[in-house]
């Protein structure tokens, strides 16, 4: 059998609850389901299917690489939009982060190689909504979220593999960073 698997940064609390009473309210104001079937996160492997198999290589290979990873912040500035299609919070000083994904990217080419290659460039965001967000209600909703700004910032001392249940995404597994790295 296929599942449904996906690697993402999540942010701690403070930023967590902050960002996830950010999705819990664009779900309120337009009903978007995709806003809250996953906690606030900037993903770093999209969704992609594989067989139960993988879980366990995967679980090994992102075990060892984040062993090798140190600790890095990442700052997030305002919200911004692909489209009319994704409201997100926008990843600020991004070049951390970015060595990060490459490095995994890298690190999933030799040791996970069934993790296919992105074809589009990496942008870091923490997504607000996305996909089933009415399209008579975002002019209102660009027009709420450009008047406002938000700032925040966290260290990324972990990063979580998630799997779909068929209803939501669930986290399977969660890799400290190198703990001798801790900020």
């Amino acid at each position: 059998m296929a599942s449904l698997y996906l690697v993402a940064l999540l942010p701690p609390e403070p930023v967590f609850s902050a960002t996830w009473a950010l999705k819990q309210e664009v779900h309120r104001l337009t009903g978007s389901r995709n806003a809250v079937r996953l906690p606030p996160h900037i993903t770093l492997i999209p969704p992609l299917h594989q067989p139960d198999e993988f879980e366990g290589r995967c679980t090994a290979a992102l075990t060892a690489f984040a062993a090798t990873q140190s600790v890095f912040t990442v700052g997030l500035q305002d919200f911004a939009w692909f489209g009319d299609r994704t409201l997100f919070v926008q990843v600020s000083e991004a070049a951390a982060i970015r060595t990060f994904h490459a490095a995994l990217v890298e690190w999933c080419a030799i040791h996970l190689p069934e993790v296919p290659r992105e074809k589009r460039p990496f942008t870091p965001h923490l997504t607000l909504a996305t996909r089933d967000l009415p399209p008579a209600q975002v002019p209102e909703l660009q027009h709420l979220f450009e008047s406002r700004s938000y700032a925040a910032s966290f260290p990324v001392k972990t990063l979580t593999l998630f799997r779909h249940n068929g209803h939501q995404w669930q986290p399977r597994a969660t890799f400290p960073l190198n703990p001798a790295e801790r900020l």
